[in-house]
């Protein structure tokens, strides 16, 4: 079989294991061909691709970024009707034709199962693999990268709360997370944050006010506020959440209040462990489903097994924190405030 490789959307800590995963499998076990599609859904539209060996994968299990390049292209996306640019999902399927791809292994978030999902619809052969710090892709309970940002995100708490004590300050720290606030929530938990915002639960800054107050009045100067970007704030303001929590902190409060936005040191660098170790089990798995036919499937992590889920199922939808979900629960019962 010869099958083609791509990285789409944001880079992400374990997509370059990913890759080694995938690749080492099939050319080493299946004895399969391997083509890596540069820059994601733009070069297959675009046919630019290169041959992979095993020599290829050599140093990739604990790099950063990817090897292959990334792009937010978006093949599927509807134009105007007055458009005169090419068909994209007409020239994806005649490259892939072209240089006979039994298969093409995507690697990325919600908007790349969304366009795999499209393509798998058009017949043509797909598997994919979610890749997403902010672990919010529907279908499986992890994906790579996450515990690496979480890890990343609570490293930097542990040093802010160093500050916050030496100045009796309230530190507001922003952590990404447009509509999932799963990295605020792991990383707000680990690093004993005080407050913790999440995107999908609505928050009453009286209440976020009153309870650093109160902390004050036992014997704690200074607080900690974990705030996922995507939370809601005033649309006319055009300010980012953490600048806008800390303002309206201070306000509430009066107290010194400063704001720290971690951006994207969170999707940079070594991925973890635990990610390469994934990331490595799920890119083994998604050479399995090709080399069985198993098409149109997405890799998932299912408690502790690894499996798959069809990519119709996982197009579209978001995986958000539950407000049951047993961190917030256990948070709430140790006098966390979760807005």
């Amino acid at each position: 079989m010869r099958i083609g490789i791509l990285t789409s959307g944001g880079d992400c800590p374990g997509i370059n294991a990913t890759i080694r995963g995938v690749c080492k499998t099939a050319i080493n076990y299946y004895g399969m061909e391997v083509y890596g599609i540069h820059s994601g859904f733009q070069g297959l539209i675009d046919n630019d691709m290169e041959p992979l060996t095993e020599k290829s994968m050599s140093g990739l299990l604990n790099l950063g970024g990817t090897i292959l390049g990334t792009s937010r292209e978006k093949p599927f996306k509807k134009r105007p009707a007055s458009s005169t640019s090419e068909d994209k999902p007409a020239l994806i399927a005649q490259n892939i034709r072209r240089m006979q791809l039994d298969c093409v292994v995507c690697i990325g978030g919600n908007g790349t199962q969304k366009s795999a999902a499209k393509m798998a619809a058009m017949g043509i052969n797909v598997v994919s693999v979610p890749k997403t710090i902010d672990n919010d892709v529907w279908g499986t309970d992890l994906s790579f990268g996450f515990d690496t940002a979480v890890s990343i995100a609570t490293d930097a708490i542990d040093r802010l709360h160093s500050t916050a004590s030496a100045h009796k300050r309230v530190m507001v720290i922003e952590v990404m997370g447009h509509k999932a606030g799963w990295i605020a929530l792991y990383s707000g938990m680990a690093g004993g944050g005080d407050v913790i915002l999440l995107p999908e639960l609505p928050y009453n800054i009286h209440n976020i006010g009153n309870t650093i107050i109160n902390r004050l009045k036992k014997g704690k100067p200074y607080s900690i506020v974990v705030v996922g970007e995507g939370i809601a704030t005033d649309p006319e303001r055009k300010k980012r959440a953490g600048e806008y929590i800390a303002q309206e902190i201070e306000y509430e409060t009066g107290f010194e209040t400063r704001e720290t936005v971690l951006g994207y040191i969170q999707r940079g660098g070594t991925p973890t462990s635990f990610d390469r170790n994934l990331a490595t089990r799920m890119g083994g798995h998604a050479t399995e489903l090709v080399a069985t036919g198993q098409f149109g499937r997405m890799v998932s992590l299912q408690g502790d097994t690894i499996a798959s889920v069809p990519l119709e199922e996982v197009g579209g939808k978001l995986k958000l924190v539950p407000e049951n979900h047993d961190l917030i629960v256990e948070g709430r019962k140790m006098g966390i405030c979760f807005g």
